[in-house]
């Protein structure tokens, strides 16, 4: 079996930095739109929505490439609940300088314990994701462990 090369782990890397920043800007979005929808606006600004996308990018290359890939680790230890607290912090700076809603004290503090929720939620949903990966790899390597002791056999038979 070959070794995945240089680009084949660079491009890796930027698929999972795709479906983070995909992920995330879907959760942001769903609390901007449910906070613009609570004060009796039933748009959105474009403005914010593009800061948003922009910034889950910036936050998966942050998170990958400087942060250990924290949300995807085996445990929650410290260094991943210094990851969560950077990111939270990022995520509701940006928030609140962006006016994405409209500085309100009050809902900035809510969407950085959504953020947290959120962050916690990925965690879990990346440690089954592993779990049931490894149920299949195992079941794989069985039926393929399986198929080559018959092969083996089958060889001997035929001599």
């Amino acid at each position: 079996m070959k070794k995945p090369n240089l680009w084949e782990r660079y491009l890796t890397k930027e698929i999972g930095i795709e479906f983070k920043a995909c992920l995330y800007f879907y959760a942001l979005l769903f609390f901007y739109c449910i906070y613009r929808l609570c004060v009796g606006l039933s748009v959105a600004e474009i403005l914010h929505m593009a800061e948003m996308i922009l910034l889950t990018y910036i936050m998966g290359y942050i998170q990958v490439y400087l942060l250990w890939n924290f949300d995807e680790s085996d445990h929650m230890g410290k260094k991943e609940i210094f990851g969560v607290f950077v990111c939270t912090v990022l995520y509701t700076a940006a928030s609140y300088a962006g006016n994405w809603f409209d500085r309100n004290r009050y809902v900035t503090i809510g969407f950085a314990a959504y953020v947290i929720f959120l962050y916690v939620c990925v965690y879990f949903v990346y440690k089954c994701r592993r779990i049931i990966d490894d149920k299949i790899l195992n079941y794989d390597l069985a039926l393929f462990q399986t198929r080559s002791a018959s092969e083996a056999h089958a060889d001997r038979k035929d001599r």
